[in-house]
């Protein structure tokens, strides 16, 4: 099968959705189906590129942050796309289109495939539905949603990653929505050499926005300064500098460490060195920090928002708090710190929670939609 995926932003650049979508092509990869991805290009990273057995195509799109997407680098993203999708679509002939995030690239594959007849598969990752994360689409949204129901009507098959993301969307598109899970590897080695550090290490993965609530971390953790803890903060965003001078500010430069915006591989590496995610976030489709948190054992405190209720079972592998409930976010760390061999049971909860996460399961739950659709 030859498929063509169409997300604006992909590995390196990019968060979770573009992490989402490179797992499932390099699995759908390994399975021998041909793949080619037409995404953004950023400053030096190859224009056409191979990796893991599919072919990455970046085209011009004005983009400036790896973290960030503007609304203008969107649109030209769909313009640009267009001109590079046609070409693409006369050479590489795919069989479907699979496209990530309803807005911008939805807008691409509806226009790729009314003008070539190839059906298309949505899958919506929860900042491409109205009212998902309206801090950061709630202005646009107002001006392009009437333009959104052709793209959710069109698809030949429409999925969503959490409950929580397909709920959102059929309260706006009377269309049938299924929801497939973001999926990751799961490190099964790890399992037998799972430990809990000395002190323990706890670690926020996210874009420094109001969405993530990268701040509410520090002042959490600052009221339980005296445990001993490490805290890394991975990625980077315009909050970034207020989170520097909280820390600097409450005298706790000793205990986080910030790594600025890192390769998926070395976010990675860093989950296999901490013990707790913690993640306040205000809302959430599915995240892949959670379920690649899963993947290495970390226990889970997190916000009760969005796909985190489905990657949280509470009590065993973590614990759900309302958001911004700055209390329940210090107790629920405070007894997971002063207790490992309670940190070390939610840890391995997590590995099993895992499995039902699998990638090889997720690719093939989509690779039956494509079949279904070609045949």
């Amino acid at each position: 099968m030859r498929i063509l995926v169409l997300n604006h932003e992909f590995p390196p650049i990019g968060g979770g959705g573009g992490r989402a979508a490179e797992s499932i092509c390099q699995a759908l990869a390994k399975r021998g189906h041909e793949i080619k991805v037409l995404t953004s290009h950023f400053n030096d990273l190859p224009h056409e590129e191979q990796r893991d057995g599919f072919d990455i195509i970046r085209i011009p799109t004005l983009r400036t942050q790896p973290f960030r997407a503007s609304f203008l680098s969107m649109v030209v993203y769909v313009l640009s796309g267009l001109w590079a999708g046609l070409r693409l679509v006369r050479l590489f002939r795919p069989d479907v289109i699979h496209v990530h995030f309803a807005v911008p690239a939805g807008a691409l594959a509806w226009m790729l495939s009314r003008f070539t007849k190839i059906p298309y598969v949505l899958t919506a990752h929860l900042g491409d539905v109205p009212g998902g994360v309206p801090e950061k689409t709630g202005d646009w949204f107002r001006f392009i949603f009437p333009t959104t129901r052709w793209i959710w009507h069109d698809a030949s098959a429409r999925v969503a990653v959490s409950e929580y993301t397909r709920s959102l969307a059929l309260k706006h598109y009377n269309e049938e929505v299924l929801v497939i899970p973001n999926g990751i590897d799961v490190d099964g080695e790890h399992q037998a050499s799972i430990r809990v550090n000395n002190p323990p290490v706890i670690v926020f993965a996210g874009r420094f926005m109001e969405q993530k609530s990268p701040l509410q971390v520090i002042q959490t953790l600052n009221e339980i300064k005296d445990i001993p803890w490490k805290c890394v903060m991975i990625g980077d965003g315009p909050l970034m500098p207020e989170v520097k001078k909280s820390i600097e500010e409450l005298g706790l430069g000793d205990q986080f460490i910030l790594t600025g915006w890192i390769t998926p591989d070395e976010v990675m590496k860093q989950f296999e060195q901490s013990d707790i995610l913690f993640m306040p976030s205000l809302s959430e489709g599915l995240p892949v920090v959670g379920v690649q948190a899963l993947s290495k054992g970390l226990a889970i405190v997190a916000s009760r928002v969005g796909g985190f209720v489905d990657l949280v079972d509470e009590n065993q592998n973590g614990y759900l708090i309302e958001a911004g409930d700055r209390v329940g976010f210090k107790s629920k760390l405070q007894e997971l710190l002063t207790n490992p061999s309670r940190l070390l049971s939610l840890r391995q909860a997590s590995l099993q929670k895992a499995k039902s996460f699998e990638i090889a399961q997720i690719a093939g739950q989509y690779e039956k939609i494509f079949e279904k659709i070609m045949s």
